[in-house]
């Protein structure tokens, strides 16, 4: 386990508009902000066509091939996630969400493109002296989150 420690910073509350992109939205927000670290909340919906990853097609491949998820029709959103720099110091959000429609729920990473329907609420409480990273990993390709902190 790798860990790093910091104190609750500022907290934003977001209200999206219809056609937004959810990662992208929030990154450009939190590059805006100067937010290096964060949680992050969403509620509201997703559009018809939304795309999110929902899981490798292979859990023991390598390289990793995601599997794409498009949503067909309007679906209600929750999701949680984690907003941390890339290894070239932008904002990037890691956000997983439930995204339902009928009785029917679909669960994965936003990534791929989750397109606001109407509105979308977001709420980001700002982490503050925490020190952590999202490296690129060559082997799986995911950009794993490093804390650079206690071991």
């Amino acid at each position: 386990m790798r860990t790093a420690s910091g104190s609750a910073g500022r907290s934003f509350v977001l209200r999206l508009e219809e056609g937004e992109v959810l990662h992208e939205s929030v990154e450009r927000f939190a590059a805006a902000e100067s937010i290096s670290a964060a949680s992050v909340l969403a509620v509201g919906g997703a559009d018809d066509g939304s795309q999110l990853i929902v899981g490798p097609k292979d859990g023991r491949a390598s390289p990793v091939e995601p599997l794409r998820h498009s949503l067909s029709g309007v679906h209600e959103l929750s999701g949680v996630g984690t907003l941390f720099p890339d290894d070239q110091g932008r904002p990037s959000l890691h956000m997983h969400a439930s995204c339902g429609r009928d009785g029917r729920t679909v669960t994965g990473c936003v990534r791929a493109g989750v397109k606001v329907w109407l509105i979308m609420e977001v709420i980001i409480h700002e982490i503050v002296g925490v020190e952590a990273v999202r490296v690129t990993d060559p082997v799986n390709g995911f950009a794993l989150l490093e804390p650079e902190g206690r071991d």
